[in-house]
């Protein structure tokens, strides 16, 4: 992706069910901008949290000619009038700012979708990947982008020990060319997987959501000493509270019409309902905040990304008990 991306794309949509793939082609347009300009104001911002107002003054010019990336996410949530604000930027632009429409796919908010396609603006699709050849392709690459070979048998290995999610291929496949000096077979994958503890970035999110703070610094504790990347705790917190954030958000109905609605699993669905009792709107905004500072500390703005998530687990404890507009 060139460096004039921030000149070129004043408004870039990112689409598809897949967030590993959403949270990449972020990460890429960013990394963009930061090569363009490396003291680059990077802004995450929540749609349904925005006001017209709020936008312009994201989009407003900066004093000091500093490139901006503001990346709009839950796309599907955006009110008549921030569509109406993000096509008025794409007709007339400011200079050195990028506009980063993030749309999870499914029917909700499509429209701003297609139009933004019919309008031109670049397209970084991110579907989810059903077919079996897709996730072979997808093992094979991340190996060989970590500099490492794997065999076929393998590739098969690995999928029947890891499963079908993204996150944890793109952890495992990491691991096992570090652990393996390269070279990834039949036998490695076996000895790391019957060596490996069940624990996952999700595990951690899963108590952190519900208020448990102890048990959620526990297996944060072991998630690390096994291996986990910090980067994947720290996007299985955020995509807990969002869950919470949207299912708590969306009214009441039943798993399945939900489902479709936010263009989630229904399973997904009744978990964030379970997780989503104890909370308010103050303590979930709190918790959203909270996600979003740790997605950046964990990429490099903090020394150390162990105690980063120590402490986001904390606050998200006291934001489920809402005590953090007292902080």
């Amino acid at each position: 992706m060139s460096d004039m991306v921030v000149a070129t794309a004043p408004v870039r949509l990112v689409h598809g069910e897949e967030e590993l793939l959403r949270a990449r082609a972020v990460a890429a347009i960013v990394a963009a901008a930061r090569r363009a300009d490396p003291d680059c104001d990077v802004r995450h911002v929540a749609v349904g949290q925005l006001e017209p107002g709020d936008l312009f003054d994201l989009l407003s010019p900066s004093l000091f000619a500093q490139v901006r990336v503001v990346v709009l996410t839950d796309a599907h949530e955006a009110s008549k009038d921030v569509v109406a604000a993000v096509h008025a930027y794409a007709a007339d632009p400011v200079e050195d700012i990028v506009i980063v429409v993030v749309h999870a796919g499914g029917a909700r908010n499509k429209a701003f979708v297609d139009a933004l396609r019919r309008a031109g603006v670049p397209v970084v699709d991110c579907p989810k990947l059903t077919r079996s050849e897709d996730r072979l392709g997808f093992v094979r690459s991340e190996v060989q982008s970590q500099g490492g070979t794997i065999d076929a048998a393998a590739v098969a290995a690995l999928l029947d020990a890891v499963g079908t999610d993204l996150r944890e291929i793109a952890a495992t496949c990491a691991q096992l060319v570090s652990d393996c000096g390269g070279r990834v077979d039949v036998a490695a994958v076996q000895r790391y997987h019957r060596g490996r503890a069940e624990v996952s970035g999700f595990s951690v999110a899963d108590r952190a959501v519900v208020g448990d703070r102890a048990g959620a610094l526990e297996a944060l504790r072991w998630a690390l000493s096994v291996g986990v990347p910090h980067v994947v705790i720290a996007d299985a917190l955020a995509d807990g509270v969002r869950s919470v954030a949207r299912v708590g958000s969306a009214g009441r109905a039943d798993d399945y019409t939900l489902a479709r609605a936010l263009g989630m699993p229904p399973w997904k669905v009744k978990r964030a309902k379970s997780q989503a009792r104890g909370w308010n709107e103050r303590g979930l905004h709190r918790a959203m905040q909270v996600v979003a500072e740790l997605n950046a500390e964990v990429k490099g703005t903090v020394a150390d990304p162990g105690y980063a998530l120590e402490r986001a687990i904390r606050l998200l404890a006291i934001a489920h008990s809402d005590r953090a507009a007292t902080r």
